[in-house]
């Protein structure tokens, strides 16, 4: 069986997403404006199986994750909780054994979260109002940030007496400053639209939420153009290279060139320059799944 059972995930009527895919290019949507796009149960349920099928059937070569209305999102509704680690309604005996359930909750939780760095294609968030607690995870397993000039990341748990535990500090800790983790972490503060691009975190700010759609979009496409085998070694890589040594990624990259440079794609390359054209380099192949 090539990939898993197809789902057309442009049509199908999610809780929390609106899916469109457009050469070369998948736009995700939060579409839940009226209610900050919270993280309900739907979306964690919702997510994962979108960027799993559009990565794992090769059905764009770049995603833009993007939201609906004043907040990006809100970040975790505190019913997803419900049931993971809970001990209402538990016997006194079952009292003592609920954290190690809840630990499995929380890994499916940060699964869910990082279906966008474990992606095929890059991710690139636009980010406008308000990205808290939740969201902060989650944008920060995308590629690429931009966000609008109103924009402000929060990580909210501290503020509600829990230490946050879905990607936060793992991926923040590669990607600003460590002090900056920190201060943010403890204290609860948020952090404005210029002091995120200033530390790193975002790579441009824009004045309004068209403006960094579109700019994500745009570069969505500049990276749908080039050779989706070459993109995905170079996330490969890259990632690779966050979470290991320089010694050890410069091996893992050797290798990976062994078996994956394509003189055809470079060849590819250099003719529709001199012939001052498009190149027409092919997807990646979907993926198999099961027998």
């Amino acid at each position: 069986m090539n990939a898993h059972a197809p789902v057309d995930v442009t049509t199908t009527d999610w809780t929390c997403f609106a899916v469109t895919i457009e050469g070369g290019v998948a736009h995700i949507q939060l579409k839940r404006p009226d209610e900050y796009n919270t993280m309900v149960r739907a979306f964690w349920n919702e997510l994962p199986v979108i960027v799993k099928d559009i990565s794992d059937n090769a059905r764009a070569r770049a995603i833009v994750l993007s939201s609906t209305g004043k907040h990006f999102c809100a970040g975790m509704d505190l019913a997803v909780f419900g049931g993971g680690g809970s001990t209402t309604g538990l016997k006194p005996a079952d009292k003592e054994n609920a954290g190690e359930s809840f630990r499995y909750h929380v890994h499916h939780l940060q699964d869910v979260i990082s279906c966008l760095d474990e992606a095929r294609m890059p991710v690139i968030a636009a980010i406008q109002g308000g990205c808290v607690g939740g969201a902060v995870d989650l944008t920060s397993s995308a590629d690429i940030r931009y966000c609008t000039a109103d924009a402000f990341f929060v990580i909210q748990e501290i503020n509600i007496g829990m230490t946050a535990d879905v990607g936060t500090f793992p991926r923040l800790c590669k990607l600003i400053p460590e002090g900056w983790v920190r201060e943010l972490a403890y204290t609860g503060r948020r952090l404005p639209a210029a002091k995120a691009q200033a530390i790193g975190l975002v790579n441009e700010v824009f004045e309004t939420h068209e403006q960094c759609v579109e700019h994500a979009l745009a570069t969505a496409r500049e990276i749908a153009s080039k050779s989706p085998l070459a993109v995905a070694g170079s996330k490969v890589m890259i990632n690779y290279a966050r979470d290991h040594t320089i010694k050890d990624a410069l091996d893992y990259i050797a290798v990976w060139q062994t078996g994956m440079f394509s003189g055809a794609h470079m060849a590819e390359a250099f003719k529709a320059k001199a012939e001052k054209r498009d190149s027409d380099f092919p997807d990646l192949i979907p993926l198999r799944r099961g027998m």
